[in-house]
């Protein structure tokens, strides 16, 4: 069944259309395979998996930098640079109002980050506790509630948002805790600004891995297939607010040298 509504997220005309229950879009340009649309609804669910238990309240190491342990926001400010507006109660931060980035910058990084969705049963899609992590600032890895709750593939938890689902779902549900243990490898530019590589993604959520060592595509945004733009060696990690009060703790860095060749 396929349903056609009108869709205000900007000033755009632009058509949402639903397909076995998944809200999407067609009218957006291909993915460079040449299979999907970005945020096609058509494009196959990731798999459900049922998780483990899988680093929930992990120690960071001695070599850390310890970017949120329950007690302020120092290592936060907005986009502007301004105190950072997230609340912090019972040692979570809880989003609002807007995003919020590191004031330190980081290059390749394993960083270790726990979540809990909000019960918002009376949403669906992308509507549902959405939020997200952007390396460098620029990189989304999706934070979603995708349990027991459809959408567009590239926008399901886990995914390289706009450009690549997740290898499956391994969502609990809303008001438990989840982990993401992400392995980030940073871009690389030439002095004229041209692609030498792409950035790579490894994501393991709750204990599966859901991106295996994947190559970004570039910027990730709203219907967009991806490009990049260059950029230095390092920039800062950001979480997203998009309109649901998600609640994060325990996040850690590590700093990773490049592999030695051989």
């Amino acid at each position: 069944m396929i349903v056609v509504s009108a869709n205000a997220q900007n000033s755009a005309k632009v058509q949402e259309i639903v397909i076995d229950g998944v809200a999407g879009f067609q009218d957006t340009p291909m993915q460079p395979d040449g299979k999907w649309h970005v945020h096609d609804p058509a494009r196959p669910q990731p798999p459900v998996v049922t998780p483990g238990e899988f680093s929930q309240n992990a120690q960071p190491p001695s070599d850390a930098v310890v970017l949120f342990d329950g007690k302020d926001l120092s290592h936060w400010r907005d986009r502007d640079g301004n105190p950072p507006p997230w609340k912090i109660e019972d040692g979570v931060m809880i989003s609002q109002k807007t995003d919020i980035v590191t004031t330190n910058q980081f290059g390749d990084i394993q960083l270790h980050l726990e979540f809990r969705e909000p019960n918002s049963n009376d949403r669906e899609g992308q509507g549902r506790g959405n939020s997200g992590i952007f390396l460098m600032g620029k990189y989304e890895i999706q934070v979603l509630d995708c349990y027991k709750n459809k959408t567009y593939a590239d926008g399901t938890t886990g995914a390289i948002y706009g450009q690549h689902p997740p290898l499956a779902n391994a969502c609990r549900p809303p008001n438990e805790w989840q982990t993401y243990d992400i392995i980030f490898s940073v871009p690389h530019f030439d002095t004229g600004g041209k692609l030498l590589s792409p950035g790579y993604a490894t994501v393991t959520f709750n204990g599966v891995v859901v991106q295996n060592h994947q190559a970004i595509r570039g910027n990730t945004s709203w219907r967009s297939p991806g490009s990049y733009t260059p950029v230095g060696p390092a920039g800062p990690i950001a979480l997203q607010y998009h309109n649901n009060s998600v609640s994060f703790r325990n996040i850690w860095v590590r700093p990773i040298p490049a592999v030695n060749q051989p």
